[in-house]
C-alpha cells in the first residue's frame, strides 16, 4: 500500500516540512558525490551506533567527527539509498504538512527532532551492544504519522494497493492506513529476529509512540483531536461555510403582495388580521 495524498487542506504553508524535505536531499546528494571510501565513513562518523553512544566502543579519532551524543540528530538527515529516501520524504510530504499546521513552524520542528531522538534511543536500548550505525528519518517520520493519527483518523488518504500485475487505486481512511504501517512494523520485528542490520523496526515504533505521547502538548492551544476530514480546524477562514439561519419563517413578501378580496372581506397577508368593509364590496 503507496500513500499518495490526503485530502486534508491546510491554513499555513509548511515551510518547514518542505525545509527538512530539502535538507535530506541536500545531504543525500552529497552522500551519492562522496567516494566510497568516504561515504562509509560518512555513515560511521554521523550515524547513530548503539555501542558508541553508550561508551562500549570508540571510533577512531579519523572517523569521531562529532560528539556521540549529537549523532542522534546527525542520524536523521543520512539516508542509505534513493528508495530509503524517496519513502521517507514522500511520507514526510504527505502527513508533515497537516501535523506542522496543528502545531505552528516552530513547534514542529521541536517536536520533529524529539521524535527522531526517541526513535533513536528506543532502538539503541533494544541492542545497546550493537557497531551497526542507524541512519533515516525513518523514526522521526513515525512520530509524525503517531501525531496525524490521533489528529485526522477519518481524514482519507488516496492509496495505490498492487495486486499481481494491476494497481488500484482506493481512497482509505487514515486510522487504517497508519494502522496498518503500525502493525507492519511490530510484525517486521518479529520475523526479524535478532538479525544484525536491516531495517531500524524498533525506531519506527518508537517514534510512532513519541508522536502519540508529544502531539497532546506540542498542539495549538484548543486544536482538537480526533477531527474528522477538511474539519473547521484545518480550513482556511475564507472557505469556511456560512452558517445557516435558524429562522425558519417565510420570507416577506409584502412588496409584491394585492390583498384578496372574499365577499365582503379583505385579508391583509402581511398582518395576518382580517377586516370588515363597512360598505358593500367594489
Amino acid at each position: 500500500m503507496i500513500p499518495l495524498h490526503d485530502d486534508n487542506p491546510t491554513s499555513l504553508t509548511p515551510f518547514v516540512t518542505v525545509g527538512l524535505i530539502v535538507a535530506c536531499v541536500a545531504v543525500f546528494l552529497w552522500q551519492v558525490s562522496l567516494p566510497p571510501a568516504a561515504m562509509e565513513a560518512a555513515l560511521y562518523g554521523y550515524g547513530m551506533i548503539p555501542a558508541v553512544l553508550f561508551g562500549e566502543r570508540e571510533l577512531p579519532p579519523a572517523l569521531a567527527t562529532i560528539p556521540a551524543e549529537l549523532s542522534v540528530v546527525t542520524s536523521m538527515f543520512l539516508h542509505g539509498g534513493w528508495m530509503h529516501l524517496i519513502g521517507n520524504m514522500l511520507y514526510l510530504w504527505i502527513f508533515g504538512n497537516n501535523v506542522e499546521d496543528a502545531m505552528g513552524h516552530g513547534r514542529f520542528i521541536v517536536f520533529y527532532l524529539l521524535c527522531g531522538i526517541a526513535a533513536a534511543l528506543a532502538q539503541a536500548f533494544q541492542d545497546p551492544s550493537s557497531a551497526v550505525p542507524m541512519i533515516g528519518a525513518s523514526g522521526a517520520i513515525g512520530g509524525v504519522l503517531g501525531a496525524y493519527v490521533l489528529l485526522y483518523p477519518r481524514a482519507k488518504v488516496l492509496v495505490v494497493v498492487p495486486l499481481g500485475f494491476f494497481f488500484y487505486r482506493m481512497r482509505i481512511p487514515a486510522m487504517i492506513v497508519l494502522g496498518l504501517w503500525f502493525g507492519l512494523q511490530f510484525v517486521s520485528t518479529v520475523l526479524a529476529g535478532d538479525q544484525i542490520g536491516g531495517v531500524a523496526y524498533w525506531a519506527h515504533i518508537g517514534g510512532f509512540v513519541a508522536g502519540m505521547v508529544l502531539i497532546l502538548p506540542f498542539r495549538k492551544k484548543g486544536f482538537p483531536l480526533f477531527a474528522g476530514p477538511h474539519s473547521g480546524a484545518v480550513t482556511p477562514p475564507d472557505l469556511r461555510p456560512a452558517p445557516k439561519s435558524k429562522d425558519r419563517r417565510p420570507k416577506d413578501r409584502r412588496a409584491t403582495v394585492v390583498p384578496a378580496r372574499t365577499g365582503s372581506q379583505t385579508r391583509l397577508p402581511q398582518s395576518g388580521r382580517i377586516w370588515r368593509r363597512k360598505g358593500p364590496p367594489n
